[in-house]
């Protein structure tokens, strides 16, 4: 079974990555924000920033691309290849509007012809391995049945799932049920994603379908960042632990944001998760939420340390 991290946008950047490989140890991929390929050809330098195979060096990365180009993915691809990446993602699963309304992410799951012509470009131009992150579709779950037919036609290196379909977002309940569907009709490996937020989470999940071959989490590795190092094995986080990671995280981005209140901005994206693994929080999270200072701000983080139980 192999353990991974989510692509989350503005949580799960190359600071993330560096941080929790080095505090809570275990993850075994790291699938980095999606990059969006353009016609011009270049990276911006944020994304060559976040892509830098120096500062990802150790820490085992794959990144994800977001288009409906089939050239462009080629291009960026072969560029990963250059830079040393093992392996390319494709998002199918975005569900955001500004995402989907351009046929892109889960958007693309409503346009098979499309997406077939760019499979067949893509699979055969591509110098890396490709794996797929998909939903079940754009408005019902029984689109899944032709989208899984088409993926059965390519070599994928794997198939990560989260289902639900692109209206759902992440409102309802996933529907596990076609994780069996799946794996009763495809050869290439099936990672489950969606909602698998505690440990029991992955137990449930993993008892039902043994024959999954990886999990990914996301939002419940944010609430709990020592999440898949106990699922093998290891301790859960103290508060101590927690606190180490959050200041080391918080300075990563000082250093390479330049700006404390850049930095606080950032933070209290994790703290909306973060804040989640303390018992009676709500003071406390209001105060961080409405900090307008970095000192304000480390005073209320401290306090949760100092003065709230771990749940």
């Amino acid at each position: 079974m192999l353990y991974s991290c989510a692509p989350l946008e503005g949580l799960t950047g190359r600071q993330f990555r560096k941080v929790h490989q080095a505090c809570f140890p275990g993850a075994d991929r790291y699938y980095m924000p999606f990059l969006s390929p353009a016609q011009g050809h270049v990276f911006s330098q944020k994304e060559l920033r976040e892509l830098d195979p120096d500062y990802n060096r150790g820490i085992p990365v794959i990144p994800q691309l977001l288009t409906r180009r089939a050239e462009d993915f080629v291009w960026a691809a072969g560029e990963l290849a250059a830079m040393g990446y093992p392996e390319v993602n494709l998002n199918l699963g975005c569900p955001s509007g500004t995402v989907t309304a351009k046929g892109k992410g889960a958007g693309f799951l409503g346009r098979l012809e499309e997406l077939e012509r760019f499979l067949d470009e893509i699979f055969a131009h591509s110098p890396l391995p490709i794996s797929i992150k998909t939903r079940l579709g754009v408005q019902e779950a029984e689109e899944f049945e032709a989208i899984l037919q088409l993926y059965a036609q390519y070599p994928l290196r794997e198939l990560i799932l989260h289902p639900r379909v692109q209206k759902d977002l992440y409102r309802r309940p996933v529907r596990n049920q076609w994780y069996g569907f799946a794996l009763e009709r495809v050869k290439f490996p099936l990672c489950a994603n969606g909602d698998l937020n505690t440990p029991e989470d992955a137990q449930a999940l993993t008892e039902t379908y043994p024959e999954l071959e990886g999990l990914m989490f996301g939002r419940g590795l944010m609430a709990d960042p020592a999440l898949i190092s106990k699922q093998k094995g290891g301790p859960p986080a103290s508060r101590e632990d927690l606190q180490r990671f959050h200041d080391a995280l918080y300075e990563h981005y000082i250093q390479d944001f330049g700006s404390p209140h850049s930095a606080m901005m950032r933070m209290k994206e994790h703290w909306s998760y973060l804040i989640t693994r303390f018992r009676d929080h709500e003071k406390h999270a209001k105060h961080l939420k409405k900090a307008q200072n970095p000192q304000d701000f480390r005073r209320w983080a401290q306090a949760v340390f100092q003065e709230l139980d771990l749940v």
